[in-house]
């Protein structure tokens, strides 16, 4: 077939499918750009480009045939021959199938009113457009998309800067006041919401604590704090930025604690460690397979979106990251994910960088996947998205079994912070807890049912559990997600897997609202007071 013939199919197709869609992107028409493609969020998208031809290429062919994906039935209703379908009224009703949308093209920040399976499995690392375009379409859509972002986060969270009166966290930094979460219209404390039974809180859509989605989960991957850019402007996306501010994120750098040298407290000296100093901060304290494991921790690799090839969203080529570029001194800066173990794109979830801090002590790693040693968890190809096809054409790790081994070695020796308050079998000591910290431990393993899942020397259980937060919201089941070590917390912000309670007290009223445990004002203030002793 000639190329004339293939592109007037095509074209007819295009018409043919493109039937019954109320709703496109505005075409991207070469180097010209009139009107950058965007999503509004909430709604259903179809998206698609035209685009001139590129070099080696075929032309002319659209790069997402637009589907009408739910214009086929009335919003929010699920056919018949579904799998929800079956499911609980609380589930199935009032879900929207993914819309179409390619390569950093905006989503919605809703994408837990959605549901579906997408086109494939597998990622492709060739973009949409020539690079040059790329970037011009990013630039044109990033200002745009971060003031809608910044009014979306506006709409949920009142992010005062207000700091806890004398609370700090390991290193010094202040921990924000809460909850900073916005109550719903006509409500003037938590406790008259916790009042309501979940089914009345769902049918009224008053959850203020629904799920967060990554603000450009299309493109998605690792998105860095402000305070990690300044030090690092490598990489700075040309696409999006964090939706937090860095008040109510981690201190960077943190402290760097070592169950081998207990005496010496934070062994960075308040430095961020670096393949640089590594070496003289390390010396003389390391074995020489611990020294190994945390040089690779420190080693940029190329990943999705962060390397040297034109599939990245950094305007420069770069060397990639490294674990230590989240994982900070082997705790955390607040960078933010995709949990690479569910596809679509748009139906991963959210995943704040967890510290790893205590992990010798744990016995299941990741929030969904149940990874069960430190090992295995440095070999998993999270660079990759879960894909590893990828590497391919980006570049693989190429790390041996027992490079992956040392690297958990030195893991395995980082440490949780000084709790001065807590005897050897994690109880407050009396004579130094003040009595409002007492009522809180009271509280714990009590009437808010706290150590029911968090018990033993790390405050976990090292199980996974469901706490189907659907029932307070139409949106689609996260399912089991690990719970997480309350040793250290206050160094941890934000909370949850997908940062959705930015405070401590945002995490109390969280959970009085989903295990309705019916707490006081002031019983949740004895719980974050006590917390913070943890």
């Amino acid at each position: 077939m000639s190329t004339t013939w293939r592109n007037i199919l095509m074209a007819v197709l295009l018409v043919l499918l493109t039937a019954g869609v109320t709703t496109t992107y505005n075409h991207y028409r070469g180097t010209g750009l009139s009107r950058v493609p965007e999503a509004q969020p909430g709604r259903l998208e179809t998206a698609r480009y035209d685009l001139p031809e590129r070099p080696g290429h075929d032309a002319g062919g659209p790069v997402v045939r637009p589907v009408a994906a739910n214009a086929a039935r009335p919003e929010g209703e699920v056919p018949d021959d579904n799998p929800l379908a079956q499911s609980p009224p609380f589930v199935a009703d009032k879900l929207l199938l993914y819309p179409t949308i390619t390569k950093g093209m905006r989503t919605p920040f809703d994408l837990w009113r959605y549901y579906g399976r997408g086109r494939s499995s597998f990622g492709s690392p060739i973009l949409p457009m020539r690079f040059d375009q790329w970037v011009e379409f990013h630039r044109k859509q990033k200002p745009k998309l971060m003031r809608d972002v910044r009014e979306y986060m506006a709409g949920r969270f009142d992010f005062s800067g207000q700091a806890m009166p004398g609370a700090y966290m390991s290193g010094g930094k202040p921990i924000m006041q809460g909850p900073v979460a916005r109550l719903p219209k006509g409500f003037a404390t938590f406790e008259e919401l916790a009042a309501l039974s979940p089914a009345e809180i769902r049918e009224r859509d008053l959850f203020p604590y629904k799920p967060l989605a990554h603000p450009l989960q299309s493109t998605a991957h690792m998105l860095f704090p402000e305070s990690w850019l300044k030090a690092h402007p490598e990489h700075r996306r040309i696409d999006v930025d964090l939706d937090f501010p860095d008040t109510y994120l981690p201190e960077f750098p943190p402290p760097l604690y070592l169950t081998t040298h207990l005496e010496l407290g934070d062994v960075s000296g308040g430095r961020e460690i670096t393949l640089e100093n590594y070496y003289e901060i390390f010396d003389g304290l390391l074995s020489p397979e611990q020294m190994e494991g945390l040089k690779e921790l420190l080693r940029p690799s190329p990943t999705t979106w962060f390397n040297h090839t034109d599939h990245r969203i950094t305007a420069a080529p770069s060397s990639g990251v490294a674990c230590f570029d989240c994982h900070v001194n082997g705790h955390t800066n607040g960078a933010i994910e995709l949990g690479p173990d569910s596809r679509p794109n748009m139906g991963r979830l959210r995943v704040d960088t967890p510290t790893m801090r205590g992990n010798y002590n744990l016995m299941q790693l990741s929030s969904k996947r149940s990874i069960r040693s430190m090992d295995h968890f440095a070999e998993v190809e999270e660079y990759f998205d879960g894909d590893p096809g990828m590497q391919q054409s980006i570049g693989p790790r190429a790390v041996k079994r027992e490079v992956t081994n040392r690297m958990g070695d030195f893991n395995s020796i980082i440490d949780y912070p000084p709790a001065p308050k807590l005897n050897p079998l994690m109880r407050l000591i009396p004579e130094l807890a003040t009595e409002q910290e007492l009522r809180g431990e009271q509280l714990f393993h009590g009437k808010a049912q706290c150590a029911k899942c968090h018990s033993g020397p790390a405050f976990v259980d090292d199980y996974m559990h469901d706490l189907r937060v659907e029932r307070f919201y139409a949106g689609r089941p996260e399912g089991p997600i690990k719970t997480f070590p309350l040793r250290g917390i206050k160094d941890s912000p934000p909370y949850l897997h997908d940062g959705r309670c930015p405070t401590l007290d945002d995490v109390v009223e969280f959970f009085d609202l989903v295990l309705e445990l019916d707490l006081s004002a002031q019983e949740k203030d004895d719980l974050v007071a006590y917390l913070l002793c943890l």
